[in-house]
This record gives structure tokens, sequence and C-alpha cells, in this order.
């Protein structure tokens, strides 16, 4: 097979990482020259600016006026543990799992609190059959398959008039995607995802359902310190108003705040919304069109506008074992990295060999139309080197 010539544009960011994800446009260290550095994160500057990061999440993300925001340790994960060690016990308990954080919380849930659950899994590229969730058992999901590239459409299959709770680890949907508050109780997500923000800490957001749930059930097990989110029988509010469990970076606050003035400054929520699907719009144009790669979602309501997962269907790589499969994905990511056209760009460890390309809104349609010619590049060329059957 002939390769092609080296295309002549690059884009001018190449940063594609699923996480930490790519800086906002403009982004320099110079944004951060006002954190609060050396001083107490509980003193009154430092509380002041942490309570800042939580109204304008608020405001960016449209969160409902009666939900409670706070800041964890421990990323996105942290936030999830913190709901399933806390919350968990009382009802019944579903999880969906079609990619590999799904199926984290399951064993969380199942293994670590030792609890009963049913679990509705799916192969990575679908969804599990949404139809079996139950209004009387608690919910635990994935809005988002970082690692699979497949999202719920929407929150239809959660009733109205559940009496379970809902724990939605939305880390790769927030910003990206339309949540709809009035059928979520738990929402986490981490800055490190669709602002572009640094990594470390987590976002935990609560309903008032969820915030019942906390003072009304006390868990059978020990709860770590980090856990803790209750005191003699009612919420710590204090968590929520600008104090933490244990001292975050102020650093990854400030870069937090800049990102949130950012994405205000833009249009807000709506317009993340926009650039995030216009992304995926510029690879979904360039998939229809060629021949060697597919969506490892194939259906288009499920498809991801953030972690967009790819797969090879060229019969000389499907033709190949699992493990030259492998391989040959992992040479194709490396080929574009070698480049400096695509960083970090391989699809995750435990999911089918592919490409992995975040398309959130700090990323640019134009860096995304310049890596088209760049992939198809690297295929023809990383294809040339497989030995003749």
């Amino acid at each position: 097979m002939t390769t092609l010539p080296t295309p002549a544009m690059r884009p001018a960011r190449p940063e594609f990482s699923s996480g930490p994800c790519a800086k906002r446009p403009g982004w320099n260290p110079q944004v951060l020259q006002n954190a609060v550095l050396g001083r107490s994160h509980r003193s009154k500057l430092g509380k002041a600016r942490i309570q800042e990061a939580i109204t304008r999440t608020r405001e960016v993300l449209e969160v409902p006026d009666d939900f409670l925001i706070g800041i964890t340790p421990g990323s996105d994960t942290g936030a999830v543990e913190m709901a399933l060690w806390s919350m968990l016990g009382p009802k019944p308990i579903q999880m969906l799992a079609f990619e590999s954080f799904g199926k984290d919380w399951v064993t969380d849930v199942v293994k670590q609190l030792k609890l009963p659950a049913e679990v509705l899994d799916a192969p990575y590229g679908e969804l599990p059959d949404l139809t079996k969730v139950r209004p009387d058992a608690d919910l635990i999901f994935t809005w988002n398959g970082t690692t699979s590239g497949v999202r719920v459409p929407n929150a239809d299959f959660i009733s109205a008039d559940r009496e379970g709770i809902t724990i939605c680890d939305a880390t790769s949907a927030a910003f990206a995607q339309a949540l709809d508050w009035a059928k979520l109780d738990v929402v986490t997500f981490s800055w490190q995802k669709a602002l572009g923000g640094e990594a470390a800490h987590g976002v935990l957001i609560l309903s008032p359902r969820a915030v019942a749930r906390l003072e009304s059930h006390t868990p059978a097990w020990p709860m770590p310190k980090l856990f803790r989110m209750t005191k003699s029988g009612k919420v710590s509010l204090d968590i929520f108003e600008g104090a933490t469990i244990n001292t975050p970076s102020m650093l990854c606050v400030e870069d937090a705040v800049d990102a949130l003035k950012w994405a205000a400054s833009i249009g807000g929520l709506a317009e993340m919304q926009r650039r995030a699907d216009a992304n995926l719009g510029a690879l979904a144009e360039w998939v229809a069109k060629t021949g060697w790669v597919e969506f490892l979602a194939a259906d288009p309501a499920c498809r991801s506008n953030t972690s967009v997962c790819l797969k090879v269907v060229d019969p000389r790589v499907t033709g190949l074992s699992d493990d030259a499969q492998a391989d040959f994905a992992k040479k194709l990511a490396s080929a574009l990295e070698k480049e400096g056209v695509a960083l970090d760009v391989g699809g995750y460890r435990d999911a089918p060999p592919g490409l992995r390309i975040w398309c959130g809104a700090t990323v640019e349609t134009s860096d995304l139309e310049a890596l088209t010619p760049w992939l198809d590049w690297a295929f023809a060329t990383t294809a040339a080197a497989l030995q003749p059957a």
C-alpha cells in the first residue's frame, strides 16, 4: 500500500487527551497569578475563593438553587465513592455498567461494601436495556462512558416518581451534555474533564432527596473521615459553603475559577454544549467518508460528544489476532504522537483497541478538522508496515 504524503496543516493544539483534558483556549500560567497561596484554605480569603468556584459552577452548569455543591478530594472517583459509602443500603440497588468506570462502581458496591446489586451491563459501544431500570431501587450509572464513547441520550428511563435515589457519575458529561436535574440526586464530576482544569479534586452535587437520604440513613460500615458528610444526623453544610473536608490545592481552585469565567464569557452552558457538538460533527463528517474507521458507538443517539471512541474496521487489521490489533492501535497513536499532532489519543486500556479523541468545549473545531488528514496518514503509514497475509 502506498503511504500518504504528510499533511500540510497541523492542529494548533495537539492536546486531545480524555483527562486531564486540553486547557481552555488562550490559557497561560499568568491566569493563576491571583491564587491564594501560602494561606490557609480556611482563611477568609481562601474560603471566599473556594465559594467563588462553587457559585460559578452553579451559574455555568445551571444547577438548581436548592442543590448543594461541594469540592471533594480524590477527583471524580472520590466524589462518587463518598456518595456510595454514605447513601447506599436502605433500598434495592441497580447499576448500569457499560464501560470501565461503571464497572469500577460495581466492584465498590458488590465487593467492597458487599451489597447485593442488580447489574445491567452491555458491551463497549452499547447501552444496557434501560427499560429494566426500576423506580423502587437506587440507581448508580455513568451519564457518559468516558472509556466507551457511549452516553445515555436523556434521563427518560428514570421515573419522576422514583422511590430510590440516582447517583450519576457525570464527569465527562457535565458542561457538554444536557443533564436532567429533576431526575438526578447525586451528580459528580472533576475539573480535569470538560473544564480543562487540574486533577485531584472532584465536585459533588446533592439534591434535596440526596440530603434527606444522608440525614435519615446511618451506614452499617465504618466511615473514613474523607467520606463523612454529616454530623449529629445533619448534613455538614459548611462543606458546601466554602469549607472542605481536607486541604485543597488553591492553585487548582484558581484554575477552576478561570475555566468557569471563560465558560461564562463565551455564552455559558449552551455554548459549551454547542462547541462539543460541533467537534463531534467534525469527526462524524470525516468518519462518514473514511473506510478504515467507525465509531465504537454505532447508534448516533448514544454517541458521546466528548470522549469520542473510534475503532479500526479495515479487514487487514480486523483479520489480525486480538493482541496484534491492540499493537496496531498503539502504533497508530504512537505515529500521531511522534509527529506532535495528537497526544494521548490511544483507546483506554480496558476498551477495545482503537483511538479516543477528546472533543469537549476546550478543544477548537479547527484543530479537529486539521487532525483528520493526519489520522488518515497515520493509518496508511501503520498499515503499510503490516506483513502481507
